[in-house]
Parts: structure tokens; C-alpha cells; sequence
């Protein structure tokens, strides 16, 4: 692994574990009803798919379980269309798929 892979990941886990603790034990419609929460969570998510793209090809490569390109896109659809954001995806992201890459990001550490 590349040096700057290794920085990148510890910003992806960083971000990604904040997003995470910001929901805490709300419920989807807590999480609808609390704009700040909504923005630090998008913002994060945004964040994380940004310097996804970063990472060396040769480390995402060797890394395909991991949905580089769905990471990048999620941020995509973020940014382009922000009003238009679905929060009952990004409630599955949070709840479903952040947990998994948290532990995935933390074993390639």
C-alpha cells in the first residue's frame, strides 16, 4: 500500500465513522426531521466519496470488494443534485453500508 493510500483510508474511516455516531440511535424519521444532522452526514459522505478517488488504482484493484465506483457516485449524486437527494437512501447508506465499510477500511489499515 501506496503512503497517501494509507492517509486517504484513515480520512475515509474518520469520515465515515462521524457519520455513523452523528445518527446514533435515531430512526428515519428523527433523521429526516434534523437538517443539521442530514447536513453533517451528507457533507461526510460527500467527503468520503471525493477522496475515494483519490486512491491508487493498483490499491482498488486489489481491493474490488470494497464499491469504490457506487462510493464515488453516491458522492456524485450529492453534490449535482443535493436537493434532490433521496434521504431514505442515504438512511441506508448510513445504517447498512457504512458499518461494513468501517470494518473493511479497518482491516486494509
Amino acid at each position: 500500500m501506496k503512503p497517501q493510500d494509507k492517509v486517504i483510508l484513515e480520512k475515509i474511516n474518520k469520515y465515515a465513522k462521524q457519520a455513523f455516531t452523528f445518527v446514533g440511535k435515531m430512526n428515519l424519521q428523527e433523521f429526516t426531521k434534523d437538517e443539521k444532522t442530514v447536513s453533517a452526514c451528507v457533507f461526510n459522505l460527500s467527503q468520503i466519496g471525493e477522496i475515494v478517488a483519490r486512491l491508487s488504482p493498483e490499491f482498488t484493484n486489489a481491493n474490488p470488494n470494497i464499491p469504490w465506483q457506487k462510493i464515488k457516485g453516491l458522492r456524485n449524486r450529492i453534490v449535482h443534485d443535493y436537493d434532490g437527494i433521496q434521504l431514505n437512501i442515504i438512511w441506508d447508506v448510513l445504517k447498512e453500508f457504512l458499518p461494513s465499510l468501517i470494518k473493511d477500511i479497518g482491516e486494509l489499515m
